[in-house]
């Protein structure tokens, strides 16, 4: 062979070797977070259901995730709950379990005793009553002991916190120095007591995303984390693209998108009225099918994998099939958008895990 030909074919195989290696995101081909929230697992075990894979056959729910792809579990973590469900001892005890299956633990710390959403960020009980000073304490040593005894991979500091939580004092509309110093707090506790974990600041929707991490920018923070449902959201997927894309660009920070669902069906397994029922509430290009679910699923994840800073998604309400029967009036508003159908077999949007 000529010299010249060799050295044309080394330039072809060099050029062609990086480019195989350029990554699409940080983690490379494969996306670094593929979660699922699965918090209502104890209950569902403590139930005594059979839940089955998508063979029909018996298999915990936990398996099932990790033989379809699955990498990380999130959960959420309450105060002081009415009952053990998003408990911290029943979160570290999860928590434990996850890690002994290789998979990774995802904490989105509520700070509250019950949902804290952008409409609620209702401070625990026990705080209730504090000063500032001593609220901040709080915050503080209670995130310690998260660090330290759950020692989770990612950490939100924060549930969907678009307008601060820890209400008043926190609220960002209206108190948004004190919103820093509690963040900053939370912050700090996690860096000295868990320094691999990764922190996320976390916001329902991308609309106000812009506005709300630029509010935000003096926070030592690791990843963005977005929700993104179209019922709530918008149903423009490439409007979505765009954003995470402006969002990574503007702030130089990884993304996630830390809850998304989508029907597999408009039907009903209990009594328990349902949060989406029909078409006006969904795209008109993904029918509420388990093929539609799916297909939902595979272009969010590769809206995510084209952004060279996206690291994954999170199914929200993955796990929340219809648990107390079909004539529950307090079972499932969700059971249609789980990842476990009506007779409690994984659905074919399971497979989205897998690379």
């Amino acid at each position: 062979m000529k010299p010249i030909t060799l050295l044309y074919c080394f330039i072809f195989l060099f050029f062609s070797c990086s480019k195989n290696k350029t990554p699409n995101n940080p983690s490379g081909n494969e996306l670094e977070i593929k979660a699922a929230d699965m918090s209502l697992l104890p209950e569902i075990r403590a139930l005594g259901l059979v839940i089955k894979n998508a063979a029909g056959n018996p298999e915990d729910m936990l398996q099932t995730l990790k033989a379809n792809g699955a990498n990380c579990v999130r959960l959420r973590l309450w105060h002081q709950p009415a009952n053990a469900t998003s408990s911290f001892n029943g979160v570290k005890t999860l928590a434990q379990e996850i890690k002994s299956l290789g998979l990774k633990v995802w904490i989105t710390v509520h700070y509250s005793d019950t949902w804290a959403d952008p409409g609620h960020q209702q401070k625990p009980a026990a705080w209730a009553s504090s000063s500032f000073a001593q609220l901040k304490d709080s915050v503080t040593a209670y995130t310690k002991k998260i660090a330290q005894e759950i020692n989770p991979d990612y950490i939100q500091i924060g549930n969907e916190i678009n307008d601060g939580f820890l209400w008043p004092e926190g609220k960002m509309s209206s108190n948004p120095a004190q919103l820093k110093e509690l963040l900053t707090a939370a912050s700090q506790a996690v860096r000295s007591f868990a320094p691999t974990c990764k922190i996320m600041l976390h916001c329902a929707g991308y609309s106000d995303a812009n506005y709300f991490f630029n509010g935000l920018s003096s926070i030592d923070y690791d990843i963005m984390a977005v929700s993104f449902y179209p019922l709530w959201h918008g149903k423009d997927l490439s409007s979505l693209k765009t954003a995470l894309h402006n969002l990574t660009g503007s702030f130089n920070k990884p993304i996630v998108i830390a809850e998304t669902a989508y029907p597999f069906s408009f039907g009903f397994n209990d009594f328990t009225n349902n949060i989406i029922g029909d078409n006006s509430q969904i795209i008109s290009t993904y029918p509420a099918t388990q093929q539609g679910q799916k297909d939902y699923l595979l272009q969010i994840k590769s809206i995510v994998n084209q952004n060279n800073r996206g690291l994954g998604f999170c199914y929200w309400g993955a796990e929340w099939i219809s648990i107390y029967g079909p004539t529950a009036t307090n079972g499932s508003s969700w059971e249609n958008q789980a990842l476990w159908d009506f007779n409690n077999k994984a659905v074919s949007a399971m497979e989205v895990f897998k690379n």
